[in-house]
């Protein structure tokens, strides 16, 4: 079994042993993050480095209305 390493930038994120390495393209989601396998690169010692770009988290502010009163 290869030892698979989730890389994102130049950070590993996840190091996990599987059978069947993802592709590229792949939708993934690692530790609640969801993302995308951009390249794979498969090393001579049985190492699979997979680089994955995550998609960006859109964090709901509310909107400022002067109406409204700060408390």
């Amino acid at each position: 079994m290869p030892v698979v390493q989730f890389v994102e930038n130049n950070t590993v994120v996840l190091t996990q042993l599987l059978e069947k390495p993802p592709s590229e393209n792949e939708n993934i989601k690692i530790k609640g993050r969801k993302g995308r396998v951009s390249t794979i690169k498969i090393t001579d010692d049985n190492v699979v480095y997979v680089y994955v770009i995550f998609d960006k988290v859109v964090k709901n502010n509310p909107a400022n209305d002067p109406k409204k009163k700060k408390r």
